[in-house]
Parts: structure tokens; sequence; C-alpha cells
């Protein structure tokens, strides 16, 4: 997955799994706060990336980037969720708490964190 992809996908799963609003997040592997907002009612999500002033967003199992223009599907079990991200053909699983993501990769099979600001 791309690192920003990554980003993205953090956020999403974070505002649908607790339900409230991302306001932006800290990418640990890229050591910097990156300008990601996403906000969830049920299982609709609409988001901003600032840092590549691209809109994102869908209804569930299907994200779309709009920089891209790649989808990304997510499926929530709990705090948990997994999908595909089909820009990268790699798929994902990740892990929600309530201010911090991890994600893992398969594509890369590594393990990524991010600490999440809520509005």
């Amino acid at each position: 997955m791309l690192s920003h992809t990554r980003a993205m996908v953090a956020a999403a799963a974070h505002a649908l799994i607790t339900q409230t609003k991302v306001a932006g997040i800290y990418d640990h592997a890229a050591g910097r706060h990156l300008r990601i907002a996403a906000e969830a009612r049920g299982e609709h999500l609409q988001g901003f990336d600032g840092d590549r002033a691209a809109k994102f967003g869908g209804t569930l199992p299907e994200l779309y980037d709009a920089a891209d223009q790649s989808f990304v599907s997510i499926e929530i079990d709990g705090t948990t969720a997994k999908g595909y991200d089909r820009g990268s053909s790699t798929h994902y699983s990740v892990m929600v708490t309530d201010r911090a993501v991890q994600l893992y990769d398969h594509g890369r099979s590594a393990w990524f964190a991010f600490d999440v600001q809520t509005a």
C-alpha cells in the first residue's frame, strides 16, 4: 500500500469503528502529523486528505480515493477491520483503540502505527 492510502484507511477505520470525527493523525512511520479528517455516520464515511487535497469516502464496504481514482474495501468487525486496496492489490488488517490505530500491510509484511486526534 502507498503510505497515504494506509493513513486514509487508518482515519477511515477509526471514524467508522468509534463513530467519532477524526481531525488529524500522526504517522509514526513517517514521523509527522498528517492533515486527514474523516467523519462517519453509520456505514457512510466522508473524509479529506489535506496534504493531498483529496476527498475520500463512500458507503461500506467500498471507499473511494478521488485523487488516486481507486477503491479500497473495508469490513468492520467490532474494534477491528480488514480489507483490500485495489490500487496496490494488497490486503490489510486494522486494530482500533480510543486514540490509536495499528495497521498491518500484508504487501509490506509490516505493522504501521497511527495516533488519532479527534474533534
